[in-house]
């Protein structure tokens, strides 16, 4: 049997595979204080005998959470002499330019946390000013002197990205006095340029790695008692997996590795049906996560931002939005509704879930609306208090003077249209029309959204597949193991300069593959390799991507073309072939399968107890909608509006939509002419 645990927001979702293709499936509520409780939970909720499981994939959101609500370790960091504000001067960017109250960011290292040494190495990796060990002992014995203050290190010291003697002098000397912290060199969590760039990446890292490691330690204790001796792997942000060993090393690595996991379920479990290019809407208790897949590869970025803060590690693209199932209704300053970002979470969690929580909540709403039937909660296993919801409604009724009705309806619209507008920045605003792809939903609120998100952007068609209020536990059962190498050096792009290409590529590929192989992870990769290259005389990049298996037969104007052809996906123009360009950094991933999973059934359930049923109309009125299961669809379409009950989420089909199954489980939303 093989087992994936994935610990959201609000709830935790687990399922089981075994060699023949029986499915259990769990979700429970997650236990925010202690995920690793809400994952123990999920395996006493599948009856799973830990004795008969031969690997485990985690992902959880402890990193995210950590960083997000300011509960990592106590970080000091050791940087350059003259570098001390670089965490406080940030870029000249701002993300809100009309704000008269603006403020950066407040990063998660302090000043006074922050200490500088005497050396100094150059842009090419030459070392100008040496360390000095004595200068060393000094700093380092003043910042550590309190044994008590300080949880890890940080060490990003100027241009130690392509000469890291000075930051391996550093941390071999605080390991040797001072054994009990965690310590960080940007050299090991990223070798790319950019200074703020890294030492806010180094910064993170040392911020959640004893947080992130600790979790996992106590979560591999707690498995051991209970006699499992199988794997134990961890998605990160990328898509791909790792051996729990390598991510307590390098935990922000898994930052984003739910959201990640997301896509790659998606991805695989459509591309059966031949669908390969895709935008995914993972709509769970917390938030929304969308992103976009180009012919069956999810898009890989260089860099992502939490909290304001960058991390400079690859993740797959995704834009969040404060959606989900727990977003609290409410009235601004201006007396206009609102939708999020806040959440009442998993505890107190919406005000139907009698667990405390008394404001109006996205779940409130659609149970109200009916377009969430009360008893398809958790699969009819979940208690739900209607009069809890509309009290929550008729407060907030009474603060606004909107009616009831009005209110319910308004909050699902405000929540679509947050939904949407998540999908353009991944979409149009890129330069990519969302009408040449199909929408694929999941988590447990995502399929009862899709239809009316996708109506708004003019997709005709909305693939939904089996099991998909837990696919981010299916994604990581069906992710590769993988880990990516990258390095700067500006080289001009010239057929002088291609053998330098060539063996910066092969190197970083070798280095990818030694990395594998010493995690325990053996065969024989695959590889993913991105150039990041730009017009000489341009600050940002763009990635292109590189076949290693025709390295060989790689030309300048091979790599010009397709840079110009990437550079206009973005830009919408590129230079004429001639113009100076070159490649800044260079990206290498080496990946393994695991073996494929059979294919996966629907979770069976029980026939609705009513096949009457009506809904709140967009008027105020009721509408008489259909209730189904996924096996009472056949090929034939069915003209909405239909509320079908599915096991781990709920399906909404408005009027103007019809559904069907096609060949391989999954139901098929197509809007009517």
């Amino acid at each position: 049997m093989r087992v994936g645990i994935e610990v959201g927001g609000t709830f935790t979702d687990l399922v089981a595979v075994t060699d023949d293709g029986e499915v259990r499936i769990a979700k429970v509520p997650s236990t925010p204080a202690n995920p690793d409780e809400g994952a123990l939970n999920a395996l006493v909720a599948a009856d799973i005998d830990l004795s008969l499981v031969d690997e485990i994939v985690h992902g959880s959101t402890v990193a995210t959470n950590a960083v997000l609500e300011r509960k990592g370790a106590r970080v000091c960091m050791f940087v350059t002499r003259g570098t001390r504000d670089l965490l406080h001067l940030q870029r000249h960017d701002r993300s809100a330019i009309y704000d008269l109250y603006y403020q950066k960011p407040e990063h998660v290292v302090a000043r006074a946390d922050i200490f500088e040494l005497d050396e100094r190495v150059g842009a090419d990796g030459t070392v100008l000013l040496a360390l000095d060990p004595l200068s060393l002992q000094q700093c380092v014995s003043s910042a550590l002197g309190d044994t008590s203050k300080y949880d890890a290190v940080g060490i990003c010291l100027l241009n130690s990205y392509c000469q890291p003697v000075h930051e391996q002098m550093v941390a071999e000397y605080i390991a040797k006095i001072r054994p009990d912290l965690v310590v960080t060199g940007s050299h090991e969590v990223t070798r790319e340029f950019r200074e703020y760039e890294r030492a806010s990446t180094t910064a993170l890292a040392a911020y959640v790695q004893p947080v992130v490691a600790a979790y996992l330690d106590r979560l591999v204790s707690a498995l051991a008692d209970q006699n499992y001796h199988g794997t134990f792997s961890v998605i990160q942000s990328n898509g791909g997996r790792l051996p729990v060993s390598a991510i307590a090393r390098n935990s922000i690595a898994a930052l984003f590795s739910g959201p990640a996991a997301g896509v790659v379920g998606a991805v695989r479990q459509v591309a059966g049906a031949g669908y390969r290019n895709l935008i995914t809407l993972d709509m769970g208790g917390t938030s929304t996560d969308v992103s976009l897949v180009s012919e069956g590869e999810p898009v890989l970025a260089p860099m992502t931002v939490i909290d304001g803060m960058p991390v400079k590690t690859p993740v797959i693209d995704i834009a969040t939005v404060g959606a989900g199932g727990g977003s609290i209704a409410w009235v601004d300053d201006g007396g206009f509704l609102r939708v999020g970002p806040q959440s009442a979470g998993a505890y107190p969690g919406p005000a139907c879930y009698m667990r405390g929580g008394s404001l109006p909540t996205l779940t409130d709403a659609h149970l109200l609306r009916r377009t969430m039937p009360q008893d398809t909660f958790l699969g009819g296993k979940m208690d739900i208090n209607v009069d809890a919801a509309q009290a929550a409604f008729e407060e907030l009724s009474r603060q606004s003077g909107i009616g009831v009705d009005e209110l319910v309806n308004s909050t699902v619209k405000l929540a679509v249209a947050n939904m949407v507008r998540a999908t353009q920045q991944i979409s149009t605003e890129r330069g990519v029309d969302p009408r040449d792809f199909v929408l694929v939903p999941f988590g447990g609120a995502g399929p009862l959204h899709a239809a009316e998100v996708a109506e708004e952007l003019e997709i005709s068609t909305v693939v939904i597949p089996p099991n998909a209020g837990v696919l981010s536990a299916v994604g990581l059962l069906t992710s590769d193991y993988l880990h990516y190498r990258s390095v700067t050096n500006k080289t001009l792009l010239a057929d002088d300069n291609m053998a330098v290409i060539r063996a910066t590529l092969q190197e970083l590929a070798q280095q990818a593959q030694t990395y594998l192989n010493d995690v325990g992870v053996v065969g024989d990769p695959q590889f993913d390799a991105f150039l990041e290259m730009r017009y000489v005389g341009q600050a940002f990049e763009v990635s292109v991507p590189v076949a290693l298996g025709s390295l060989s037969q790689l030309m300048a104007d091979d790599l010009e073309a397709a840079f110009a052809a990437e550079h206009t996906k973005v830009f919408e123009f590129s230079k004429p072939p001639g113009d100076p360009a070159e490649v800044v950094s260079f990206r290498v991933g080496a990946r393994l399968a695991p073996p494929p999973l059979p294919t996966l059934a629907s979770q069976q359930v029980a026939s609705p107890t009513s096949t009457g049923h009506e809904i709140l109309g967009a008027n105020g009125e009721s509408v008489s909608c259909v209730r189904l299961t996924r096996q009472d669809l056949g090929s034939t379409p069915q003209s909405g509006p239909i509320i079908i009950q599915d096991g781990t989420s709920t399906v909404f089909v408005p009027e103007s939509w019809f559904a069907s199954l096609d060949d391989f489980g999954n139901i098929l939303l197509s809007r009517k002419a």
